[in-house]
């Protein structure tokens, strides 16, 4: 497929190699060239995300935030105006149901087609073909996105006809994660106190639970090993604030998630904002007197 890509973090640049990989043509846009070159030669690099799009049957776009998926989409050099008709925007960035609904009218006044595909997976998972995709939109649109799918991920999930659905089950998933981060956190510094090893009880709770995401964020955690950040705490911390808009959408109270907000904020009000966002367990072993 000719393709273009824009958004080459720790995620995207992986992603993008992916895709090269397994032979798409790709034309790729980042505000910082410097992560575009290092994707190497065969890879088209375009001056704006309206120029990438021109020719492509389908624009991948993983970025930070809604703000910055907006500034992509619209405008002169945007997405919607470069995009040809008929064309596909898969929006993979982990962004609000109500700014995947907006992109998805944007998209079909132009004669476009949007489909959300969130993912699941640290940098390593996206470097290894690891990630899961949760898609949701047209089924046949979805369909026609199936060769980047297996290209950037082991399995593909169908969540609905609507593409804020799959925002809505990654927001979810998101808030399962960190939840599971807060409470390891929490059961650590109960531990240190009781002169119990963490990376005994980590053993412990892998033989439990048999979950490579408690051996691994478990671990992260056991260790205080937050630097360099896989994903930021300050992201983490924007993805509970959207899960909690999604609630208030849905009329659906999440005062666990409540909770998690204002952990992630007190961790930001003392810095941690950069680090990854398994270091929240600092806040529980500041607390504890640790």
């Amino acid at each position: 497929m000719e393709i273009a890509f824009i958004g080459l973090g720790n995620m995207g640049s992986a992603m993008a190699r992916n895709l090269v990989g397994a032979g798409h043509r790709l034309t790729v846009y980042n505000r910082s060239r410097a992560k575009a070159e290092a994707l190497g030669t065969g890879v088209r690099i375009a001056s704006s995300p309206g120029e990438a799009v021109r020719e492509c049957e389908a624009v991948v776009t993983m970025l930070a935030e809604d703000s910055a998926v907006e500034d992509v989409v619209s405008g002169e050099s945007g997405i919607a105006h470069g995009l040809p008709n008929e064309s596909v925007h898969i929006g993979c960035s982990t962004i609000s149901t109500a700014l995947a609904r907006r992109l998805a009218d944007l998209h079909a006044a132009h004669g476009q087609e949007y489909v959300s595909a969130a993912v699941f997976g640290r940098p390593e998972a996206a470097a290894a073909k690891k990630l899961l995709v949760v898609a949701a939109g047209k089924t046949e649109t979805v369909q026609r996105c199936s060769p980047v799918f297996d290209a950037i991920g082991r399995q593909t999930f169908m969540a609905g006809s609507e593409p804020w659905q799959a925002n809505a089950v990654k927001l979810c998933g998101n808030f399962l994660l960190a939840s599971m981060i807060e409470s390891f956190g929490e059961a650590y510094a109960t531990l240190r106190k009781a002169d119990v090893d963490p990376h005994l009880f980590l053993d412990v709770m892998s033989a439990l639970f048999g979950s490579p995401i408690y051996a691994n964020y478990g671990r992260l955690i056991a260790d205080g090993r937050y630097e360099p950040a896989g994903f930021a705490l300050r992201l983490g911390f924007k993805d509970i604030r959207l899960v909690l808009e999604t609630a208030r959408e849905c009329g659906s109270p999440m005062p666990g998630a409540s909770l998690l907000h204002d952990r992630m904020l007190e961790a930001i009000a003392r810095g941690m904002g950069d680090i990854d966002w398994s270091g929240v367990a600092r806040i529980s072993a500041l607390h504890a007197g640790l």
